[in-house]
């Protein structure tokens, strides 16, 4: 058995594609994981799960399509992976200032090569960087402001991404912890 951060992509987003959170802990739990926790709306999950995180993965998006009747993007990362995103921040003295403003960008497969260096083409006021299979941007302006589209993300990326602000980056890592 090994814990994971678990996230799920573009859930609750103005009333579309609703999946409640007690609903998505039980269906977790009928799934056979423990410790399910989740943090917010916008699908964090912290649990515990046998196999590996492709596995979490795949049960988890199977299990939604089934009972809400969509596809979801399922991310799982391991606690050592979540810390070295943590401890490999690019953007940190940005994220301490404006823990909202600033983001940790996963993606399902690994980002191409030159993701960073196409989407900053199209930036305006926006700062990227990447780090160890990581993006991170900074929304100086506000994330609801940038041209930066969640579409335009992932032909860059080249696969679905999810983004978490630095403040749930933490929270997310407290609750693993605990």
């Amino acid at each position: 058995m090994a814990r994971f951060i678990v996230l799920l992509r573009g859930i609750n987003v103005g009333g579309h594609r609703k999946v409640p959170m007690a609903e998505l802990r039980a269906l977790g739990e009928g799934l056979g994981f423990t410790d399910v926790a989740s943090y917010i709306q916008s699908g964090n999950l912290v649990l515990t799960a046998p196999g590996p995180a492709a596995a979490v993965e795949a049960s988890l998006a199977q299990a939604i399509a089934r009972r809400f009747g969509f596809e979801v993007d399922v991310l799982a990362r391991t606690p050592a992976q979540w810390t070295g995103y943590m401890k490999d921040n690019p953007l940190r003295a940005a994220a301490d200032a404006e823990p909202q403003r600033v983001m940790l960008v996963l993606a399902k497969a690994p980002p191409r090569a030159d993701a960073v260096e196409a989407l900053r083409a199209r930036a305006t006021t926006e700062r990227l960087e990447a780090s160890k299979g990581a993006l991170w941007v900074h929304y100086p302006e506000g994330a609801g402001v940038s041209k930066l589209s969640p579409a335009l993300w992932e032909r860059c990326v080249g696969s679905p991404v999810t983004a978490r602000n630095w403040s749930t980056v933490l929270k997310l890592a407290a609750m693993v912890e605990a």
